[in-house]
């Protein structure tokens, strides 16, 4: 390892790329430090700390949306565009080929992409305005008497904030060293680091020295838990028929598919969190209703959705539901055996076309559901850990933890693709 870090520091555009990323994720926490004028800070403390679905919701802003600056929202309209363009792609055709259409058709994607990213940005931003004037979700206090400049003011600087945060991130993918938006949201989650530490070290003295050693343990076997999970493949064996083109034999080789049994990643909690955010929202919303009714079941709602146990439950089933739906689009098994009996290749022991597509699907069923099953207790671990430590304080962030295990993997797999070129570069 230390001979690496060697190598890279010797390798002048290597380093400035290593350097140049840091800088900007520098700045992205700068922005996360500006706040917006007009917030009552006390409350707005007071406020993430009793609320975990927010809290949760602030990892993905990287600590902006418990400051209330202009980059509260995070790169997460970016993500939510993205989502919608790949549901999109399988309901409109055209959409769909235009993906298949190499860099070119791409970079159109990415462009309506950013298009998009646009709109829900302010919409996201005015809502998140409106649920924090007007108290809902508990938010008593932090945002009030509001003019319509200053509203103007707020969701322009907001939706800008997004806008830079895209641009970062889309720089910093542009250097190689990694995906510029899990960098972001990386960067966030470890600036949160140091505080978890001092909350920790201010209860040291009431939970004393075997707990905070079990709870690191336990923060290790997750971490280790997480990078298995996250690099676990079922390797499908393939052959390929030998061809001859001219006076030259192609094929005749053996290989494996790789199927990742996290093929999801992270998405499928953004999803739930998505869905179980806006029912309480709501809720919150209509306790000040004028009919009775309504008020009275909007508050049955509310208290439901403030259950620990009720939240848990439905936060783990979302999850494993999601990852089924989002595995699904991904991964489709019918094309990927369509490119293989184009491409000569079959599976040893099953016919090229209808009758391989059926056994990727049932491969991809049955590791899904390990998958579904991780990301599910992942989710929720933060509310397992609360019941067994009886504490806020010392909770592991399971989705903190899936998003910095997969984003470190990935940028050291590309810093060492960037070190071998270089090698064969010196042959």
């Amino acid at each position: 390892m230390i001979n690496k870090l060697i190598q890279i520091w010797r390798l002048r555009d290597l380093r400035h790329k290593i350097l140049m990323v840091l800088l900007i994720l520098a700045v992205t926490r700068v922005l996360a430090a500006i706040p917006i004028p007009g917030v009552n800070a006390a409350a707005l403390r007071q406020f993430f700390s009793q609320n975990q679905l927010f809290g949760l919701l602030d990892i993905f802003s990287g600590g902006g949306l418990s400051n209330f600056s202009i980059a509260m929202l995070g790169v997460g309209p970016y993500i939510t565009a993205s989502i919608i363009m790949q549901l999109l792609a399988i309901i409109i055709p055209k959409l769909g080929q235009l993906q298949k259409e190499g860099e070119a058709g791409r970079a159109k994607v990415n462009q309506y992409m950013r298009y998009l990213t646009v709109p829900l940005a302010a919409l996201q931003g005015f809502g998140t305005i409106t649920l924090f004037s007007r108290g809902g979700g508990g938010a008593v206090n932090i945002l009030a008497g509001l003019t319509s400049s200053q509203w103007f003011i707020i969701i322009l600087s907001i939706t800008a904030g997004t806008l830079i945060l895209m641009w970062l991130g889309e720089l910093i993918t542009e250097y190689g060293i990694g995906n510029g938006i899990s960098l972001i949201i990386f960067a966030g989650i470890v600036s949160q680091l140091p505080g978890g530490t001092a909350r920790i070290g201010s209860i040291y003295e009431t939970l004393g020295l075997p707990t905070i050693i079990g709870f690191v343990l336990i923060a290790l076997a997750v971490v280790l838990g997480v990078v298995i999970m996250t690099e676990a493949t079922r390797n499908i064996p393939v052959s390929y028929a030998k061809r001859v083109r001219g006076d030259k034999l192609y094929g005749g080789v053996n290989t494996h598919l790789p199927i990742r049994v996290n093929t999801a990643g992270v998405i499928p909690i953004i999803f739930a969190i998505s869905i179980l955010l806006f029912p309480g929202i709501i809720a919150n919303f209509l306790t000040q209703a004028k009919t009775p009714a309504i008020a009275d079941f909007a508050r049955s709602i509310s208290e439901l959705f403030a259950n620990t146990t009720f939240y848990g439950i439905a936060y783990f089933i979302l999850v494993i539901a999601f990852t089924y739906f989002y595995t699904a689009v991904v991964f489709n098994p019918e094309d990927i055996a369509d490119n293989l009996q184009k491409q000569g290749g079959f599976v040893p022991g099953l016919r090229p076309g209808h009758q391989t597509a059926e056994f990727l699907y049932r491969v991809l069923n049955r590791i899904t559901l390990a998958g579904a099953v991780f990301l599910g207790l992942i989710a929720v671990l933060p509310f397992l850990m609360q019941i067994v430590t009886k504490t806020q304080a010392l909770t592991i962030g399971g989705t903190s933890l899936l998003i910095v295990v997969a984003v470190v993997i990935e940028s050291v797999k590309q810093i060492e693709s960037q070190l071998v070129m270089r090698d064969y570069e010196g042959f």
